[in-house]
């Protein structure tokens, strides 16, 4: 059985937006999102597919990627 898919069942509308929310932050990073939700960075990448469009997602990967590169703790 998927357990992220379990842990993503187990998690309420509300919790989901704010998950959400955080990660398109620039100023959040997953670290932040794990201590506060629990989840780890690929279950947030898993989440966000998920919930926005693919484009959407694709462009928040696209930022995430770059702002890594220039900063050394960012998503």
């Amino acid at each position: 059985m998927n357990t992220n898919a379990n842990n993503r069942a187990q998690l309420d509308a509300a919790t989901i937006s704010d998950i959400i929310e955080m990660a398109l932050s620039d100023k959040i990073g997953f670290e932040h999102i794990a201590l506060q939700h629990g989840i780890k960075p690929d279950q947030v990448k898993e989440l966000m597919r998920a919930h926005l469009k693919s484009g959407s997602y694709r462009a928040w990967r696209k930022r995430v990627r770059a702002m890594r590169d220039q900063r050394a703790h960012y998503k």
